[in-house]
């Protein structure tokens, strides 16, 4: 498994697993159902379902990942049968009932919505089947989970922002506030973490919750909040992730407006608007290490041998408590660490972020 922290440069600011933040702690008596089943040899099934696609990260990384890894801990025994829900809640379910009548051992589920999809899960469980709640965390009786320190990714977004505001970020200063959907129980806490950082120190003059994460309603959104305050009254924008970010700059350019924006996911469009100007930042997330985390947590599922190895913590969800866990850590990303980040991670070399219009942009900050 890859590191799960990054040496950073100057700028950078690594996100501790020590804090609080994707679910709550318990040391309260486990009932989680995640005991060891009969043991199995490599030839196991996975099912592997998806939330969306619009996010590039699910196609391009977490599926080939968990493939991947999967593969390398059966010895190419091991099968995954994989499904993307495209943000459709009733479409996941349906997808769980067929992962049921393909019987397969285990399934990882990034939930769409995380309250709906919990009598999908206690159907699987019905039917023996483990269950991985991967990158949200999924109600039901879920057997492991694995996610990113979610409020500390919205700390460190707020954080940025603050920072990049300088002596503006004054209680006076109008920030518009851009979260993710809020089916996602992820978003909430990115919101919370957010909160934490930015209240008292500016002024939220609009906030949105946005339906499925969606570019377009960001940018919908953004150019409601440019009608409502002024263009010339806006000093930043707290944007979930680098897609609505997208969406956001476009309507702030529309507008003549130049202001800083945050981000999220590393996708190679944000990262070059970082370079360019034209985003602040966005979070860097090792989804490697989460990904080879799911595979390992799964196939020890499917095999019926600890996760204790794997598993550092616990955590609680409304209809499950004590599940095995592992929190990963994440990095702000800026203009002076991409180096150190998506190119060393693997995630895009330099001659995928420096095309065109960005080769001088990469240049300045040493992008190589």
């Amino acid at each position: 498994m890859r590191r799960a922290a990054f040496a950073v440069a100057a700028g950078a600011m690594a996100v501790s697993l020590a804090a609080c933040g994707s679910a709550k702690e318990s040391k309260d008596k486990d009932t989680s159902s995640s005991a060891p089943a009969a043991k199995k040899g490599d030839d196991i099934k996975v099912g592997l379902l998806l939330p969306e696609n619009k996010t590039a990260r699910y196609e391009q990384f977490d599926k080939p990942l968990i493939e991947k890894k999967v593969a390398e801990l059966t010895n190419n025994k091991g099968k995954v049968f994989y499904n993307n829900a495209q943000q459709n809640a009733n479409l996941q379910s349906q997808q769980v009932d067929t992962m049921i009548t393909n019987k397969v051992d285990v399934l990882i589920v990034d939930a769409v919505d995380a309250k709906a999809i919990k009598n999908s899960i206690q159907k699987a469980k019905d039917q023996g089947i483990k269950v991985v709640a991967y990158d949200r965390l999924a109600e039901g009786p879920i057997d492991a989970f694995t996610t990113f320190d979610n409020e500390e990714v919205g700390k460190a977004q707020g954080e940025a922002l603050l920072k990049a505001l300088g002596d503006k970020a004054t209680k006076a200063s109008k920030i518009v506030m851009i979260n993710g959907s809020v089916t996602d129980p992820n978003a909430a806490q990115f919101k919370k973490g957010a909160h934490s950082a930015l209240d008292g120190k500016v002024t939220i003059a609009k906030e949105y919750d946005t339906k499925e994460w969606s570019p377009d309603n960001a940018n919908s959104e953004m150019e409601a909040a440019i009608s409502a305050i002024g263009a010339k009254n806006i000093a930043g924008v707290y944007s979930a992730n680098d897609g609505m970010a997208g969406g956001a700059i476009t309507a702030l350019k529309a507008a003549g407006i130049s202001v800083p924006v945050t981000g999220q996911d590393a996708e190679l469009a944000g990262v070059q608007r970082i370079l360019a100007g034209e985003q602040n930042m966005s979070i860097f997330k090792s989804y490697p290490t989460e990904a080879n985390v799911a595979a390992e947590m799964a196939v020890a599922l499917a095999k019926g041998t600890s996760l204790d190895s794997i598993a550092k913590t616990k955590v609680d969800s409304d209809s499950a408590k004590n599940v095995p866990a592992l929190l990963v850590p994440v990095i702000s990303l800026t203009k002076d660490n991409v180096n150190e980040t998506v190119i060393k991670e693997g995630f895009y070399t330099a001659a995928q972020i420096c095309t065109g219009k960005y080769k001088a942009d990469c240049d300045k900050y040493g992008v190589k």
